[in-house]
């Protein structure tokens, strides 16, 4: 392939998503927001410079952020020196004419160990602070605040709008 062929090939969704019928931003949140709850695990990609990693993780949804406890691994190696992620939910194949996935850019930021967030994060999961400080390490907790969510979902094509949509949103100050 030439430059010429990768810079096309880069550009399809930037040209359809110009072109394409956009859904209502509140329709489309809720929408998204059903999706997230529906799952549990994603593939979590960090990088930096010439390192990536692209990790499976169960991870929890509330207050428009993802909430992942991890014991630790090399995701860390990126994330020490660059907190953009990018992460991947979705839904099984079922035929061409029924996709479901969702990519979502955001920022990742580690949570103090026992502090008000990072009980909140375990109590959510039904754990006690009390099992996390009994495992002998610190269980490391992540927070991904979205910034731009893509999501593809041919079920939208029935509604009139576009296969894939996109939902931005500023990341929280206090985050």
């Amino acid at each position: 392939m030439t430059h010429e062929d990768y810079q096309q090939a880069a550009g399809h969704w930037i040209k359809k998503d110009a072109e394409g019928v956009k859904m209502p931003q509140e329709e489309l949140k809720a929408a998204v927001e059903e999706f997230i709850l529906a799952h549990d695990t994603c593939a979590l990609a960090t990088g930096s410079g010439s390192f990536v990693r692209c990790t499976p993780i169960e991870y929890t949804y509330r207050d428009g952020a993802f909430w992942m406890f991890t014991e630790g691994g090399l995701k860390f190696t990126a994330l020490e020196t660059n907190k953009n992620v990018c992460l991947a939910i979705f839904h099984k194949y079922e035929g061409f004419g029924r996709l479901k996935g969702m990519q979502v850019t955001g920022t990742a930021e580690l949570v103090e160990p026992f502090s008000p967030e990072y009980n909140a994060a375990a109590a959510s999961r039904k754990i006690p602070p009390e099992t996390m400080k009994k495992l002998g390490f610190v269980m490391n907790l992540l927070r991904i605040s979205p910034a731009v969510i893509d999501f593809l979902n041919t079920d939208f094509k029935a509604k009139g709008y576009n296969s894939r949509q996109q939902l931005t949103q500023p990341v929280p100050s206090d985050h």
